[in-house]
This record gives C-alpha cells, sequence and structure tokens, in this order.
C-alpha cells in the first residue's frame, strides 16, 4: 500500500481503480467512498448499474478456516 502526502494509507478501489485513502472494506476488497455512494444513487435500470454489478462480482468471500 502507498501513502499520500499526510501519510495516510492508500489503497486501489475495485471499482474505478483508483488509489483512495478512504472507503469501505467488503471482505478483503476495497471500494471508495465516491464509488460507493454512486453504487447507492444508481437505479437498477440505469446502464451503470451492470457495470457495478460485474465489478462487484470480483469480491470473493474469504474462506473460512475452522
Amino acid at each position: 500500500m502507498s501513502k499520500d502526502q499526510m501519510g495516510n494509507q492508500l489503497e486501489s478501489c475495485i471499482v474505478c481503480e483508483e488509489k483512495k485513502p478512504e472507503g469501505i472494506h467488503l471482505y478483503t476488497s476495497f471500494i471508495c467512498h465516491e464509488c460507493e455512494a454512486e453504487m447507492v444513487r444508481t437505479k437498477t435500470d440505469e446502464p451503470r448499474y451492470s457495470y457495478f454489478i460485474d465489478k462487484l462480482k470480483r469480491v470473493k468471500t474469504p474462506p473460512l478456516y475452522s
């Protein structure tokens, strides 16, 4: 992981593929705040909706070790 000028950790967003300092973690994947907000606002009949679905298919549930 790289850091920005303020020393914050930068992670690569699975949607926009840009390195951002803030966002959410979904299992082992990272989604930046901007993409998260856009996904929430997107209606299911919009063309961008299927783009988000394709990107979210990259999220994999990590194996559970017992």
